[in-house]
């Protein structure tokens, strides 16, 4: 379902745009459709009092809560129910944020990444990915969602960019607190800065090489890590939001020093975060983390070379869950009880 999908009903059903505002604020809010000091049946065209029950009951099913998984880092996983039985992972993070999904699985193919591994299912609807915020929001505050979950959010840009449209209007999330993660599509840098709600922007890069990130994400636009970096650059400076530029630390690939030298040079002088991120192990996957030690001197040498660098760790790893993993591990289970029936 996309949220012009739930404009036309309530139009269908007698709404006006304040009407329609109404609807669209409170549910993306996770609040009552009741709420207010002001009651519904005495501004609202009967029809649409009428139809808002059934109406509030199917939005409540877009995206329903199978499995919490907490974690020590005050992250917590969340494995999500969509209407039609498929799955997508959210993440609850400290401080207020929420990692949301925008595609069952993904075609992208990073080979360090479990969702890669089950290739494209289906994409998400506008509707459904704000539901995934409304779902958290009845958990805790959000007040910050980053588009970083399961899926590339430039293959479902439509149905994306409707939702961040409503989160930053309806949905009372300021617009550097949407953050749209991608590993770089012309289309991203044609269609952002077009709209009324300018979301800031990441940037996986992961190599300097051009060579390796071919091989390390096999089916992404072959736009050369210093032409992402460019592109990125003209958009920051745009929207006056830096760029956030996504790095996973891999063990002997990635964490080497002509990497080091490759980021001093891309990013000496941009407008720009570096988020290193030490990989999330992953069964069955050739990749490792490098030793703590070994990332945290990496990020202090960028630093102290000009290049502002954070040393993030990727939430969840004490519930093994990195991105896809929960939703890998509930259809192994299926696959199991069916193989014992």
């Amino acid at each position: 379902m996309r949220i012009q999908d739930i404009r036309d009903r309530l139009r269908a059903h007698g709404a006006n745009t304040r009407h329609e505002h109404r609807v669209l604020r409170l549910w993306a809010n996770a609040m009552p459709q009741d709420s207010g000091s002001r009651r519904p049946e005495t501004f609202m065209p009967h029809g649409l009092l009428e139809a808002l029950p059934a109406l509030t009951q199917e939005l409540a099913g877009l995206a329903r809560l199978r499995s919490r998984h907490p974690s020590a880092d005050g992250s917590e996983r969340l494995l999500v129910d969509l209407a039609d039985g498929q799955t997508v992972e959210s993440v609850l993070l400290p401080r207020g944020g929420l990692c949301v999904s925008s595609q069952v699985g993904c075609a992208v193919g990073c080979v360090f990444c479990m969702t890669g591994r089950e290739g494209l299912l289906r994409q998400v609807g506008s509707a459904e990915i704000v539901a995934q915020v409304v779902l958290a929001r009845s958990l805790r505050p959000v007040n910050k969602v980053v588009f970083m979950g399961m899926g590339e959010p430039a293959h479902n840009i439509d149905n994306v960019l409707e939702a961040i449209e409503l989160l930053g209007t309806a949905g009372n999330i300021g617009h550097k607190s949407l953050v749209f993660s991608t590993v770089g599509d012309a289309r991203v840098f044609e269609r952002l800065p077009q709209g009324p709600v300018k979301p800031a922007l990441a940037l996986s890069l992961h190599t300097t090489r051009a060579d390796l990130r071919a091989q390390l994400l096999p089916r992404a636009p072959r736009i050369a890590p210093d032409e992402l970096v460019e592109e990125g650059e003209r958009y920051a400076r745009a929207t006056g939001y830096p760029i956030q530029y996504q790095w996973t630390l891999l063990d002997g690939v990635n964490d080497t020093e002509e990497e080091v030298e490759g980021i001093v040079r891309l990013l000496t002088g941009k407008y720009a975060v570096m988020n290193m991120i030490p990989y999330n192990t992953v069964d069955g996957l050739p990749f490792r983390r490098p030793a703590m030690e070994r990332a945290a001197d990496i990020a202090r040498r960028l630093s102290g070379r000009g290049v502002l660098t954070k040393l993030r760790q990727s939430a969840g790893q004490d519930v093994e869950g990195g991105c896809g993993q929960l939703r890998a591990r509930e259809r192994a289970g299926q696959a199991q009880s069916v193989r014992f029936i």
